[in-house]
């Protein structure tokens, strides 16, 4: 069913396992959130549901769905969907004292590459740089 809005939940370490499940096809009307056992929590501003475990939720209403082709300009059967974020909800737990983001603590998960391939982000993995603009000259 097209209804022009989703939820983007953060996948974490933690919920890495069930984020798989839900790549399962799965027949028509089978729940995903059943079959990887989430939590569903009905959206605020849009109809879909955000994920309860997922400490960072953004409700989103559709603004374009790009089909993409290959360098010959043929469809590769593969869509980009891009999303106006109407609400967002972060777990407090992931926020400092001044209210900033803490990438790090919610041990988020990436894609890395290949079929099978993943990265979860560390504290350990962090590096900090400035721009050139915002240097002191010294």
């Amino acid at each position: 069913m097209v209804t022009g809005e989703f939820v983007w939940n953060l996948v974490t370490r933690p919920l890495a396992d069930a984020m798989n499940e839900t790549s399962a096809s799965l027949p028509a009307g089978e729940d995903e959130f059943a079959v990887a056992v989430l939590t569903p929590v009905q959206g605020e501003r849009v109809k879909a549901h955000r994920v309860a475990e997922s400490p960072v939720n953004f409700e989103c209403r559709l603004s374009q769905c790009i089909a993409l082709v290959d360098a010959g300009g043929r469809e590769t059967g593969s869509w980009l969907v891009l999303g106006e974020v109407v609400a967002v909800y972060i777990d407090s737990r992931l926020l400092d004292d001044q209210g900033l983001y803490q990438t790090a603590a919610a041990e988020p998960v990436v894609r890395g590459g290949g079929p099978s391939a993943y990265f979860a982000i560390s504290a350990q993995q962090r590096f900090d740089m400035v721009r050139p603009d915002d240097r002191k000259s010294g």
